[in-house]
């Protein structure tokens, strides 16, 4: 009775341990006046990201100084654990690139696709993430 006691308590303590881990910290550059910037900051933070967002009207130069590409440019640009994440890229391979802690800059969802997290509506078609990598060409690095 007391190891069944034991092992309640175990688990009920366990439990909320996964809602205290700390959130993965994320800077995100955005336009002051872009909405869905905003709705992709929330996207983050529902899924274990605690997001800063810094208000510029000059996005160019941020994406400058990060080395984004202009053809995988997008709206806004994220730093996260040394990452680069431009755009609208689902958290879940933004959690993908952290965890198998890849040797490229980071990743990229080109323009503002609709279906994307922040981009209300309904694909026309699949999406595709790219590697931001100063050494080779972009490579698909999910799609969804």
């Amino acid at each position: 009775m007391q190891r069944r006691k034991f092992l309640l308590t175990a688990l009920a303590l366990a439990a909320p341990l996964p809602a205290m881990a700390a959130a993965i910290p994320v800077k995100l550059y955005k336009n002051p006046n872009c909405y869905c910037c905003d709705l992709y900051a929330k996207h983050l933070e529902e899924n274990g990201f605690k997001v800063e967002l810094i208000n510029t009207t000059d996005m160019a130069s941020i994406k400058q100084r990060y080395n984004v590409p202009e053809k995988l440019e997008g709206c806004h640009t994220a730093l996260v654990e040394g990452y680069v994440v431009e755009a609208l890229v689902p958290a879940q391979f933004v959690q993908r690139m952290l965890k198998e802690h890849r040797a490229i800059r980071g990743i990229a969802l080109p323009g503002m696709p609709v279906g994307a997290p922040g981009m209300p509506g309904a694909k026309s078609r699949p999406l595709n993430v790219y590697t931001l990598d100063s050494s080779s060409p972009p490579q698909v690095f999910a799609s969804f």
